[in-house]
């Protein structure tokens, strides 16, 4: 596994127990940072960028998640896809250097192992959809 591999499943993790214990996902990033310079390690600078980022951006991503979701609102989502969505939308609109296909990949790849069944196949289509606007709007000169 790739390090930005490691380091998108940490964001997952960091994501899902933010939401799961009910905290500001930059409380929880504090925390899981803090606890690894206690270790004598870092935390891999490209989780905290996921993390930053899903939070600096949450409420234009879940917007654009909830309008490219058909039938299916945030809270109907299992928690591991919403916030696996997150993380990837993120990718795909917010870090120019890694190609949305990769995103996506990594994404799905996380679905098949920690979420439904259907999750991957969700996940896919629905990034597919966020990129697909993504390369619409640039085209057309919009955000």
């Amino acid at each position: 596994m790739s390090a930005r591999s490691k380091a998108r499943k940490r964001a997952l993790d960091i994501c899902f127990e933010s939401e799961l214990r009910g905290l500001r996902l930059d409380g929880t990033l504090a925390q899981r940072t803090d606890e690894r310079a206690a270790e004598g390690t870092a935390l891999n600078p490209y989780t905290a960028r996921l993390v930053q980022g899903v939070l600096a951006h949450q409420a234009e991503i879940d917007a654009l998640i909830e309008d490219y979701a058909v039938g299916w609102t945030l809270d109907r989502m299992p928690a591991i896809d919403r916030n696996l969505l997150r993380i990837g939308a993120f990718e795909i609109l917010h870090v120019d250097d890694v190609p949305d296909e990769v995103a996506i990949s990594e994404a799905v790849a996380l679905a098949r192992q920690l979420s439904t069944e259907e999750s991957p196949r969700f996940v896919n289509g629905l990034l597919a959809r966020v990129s697909q606007r993504q390369l619409h709007g640039q085209a057309h000169g919009q955000p």
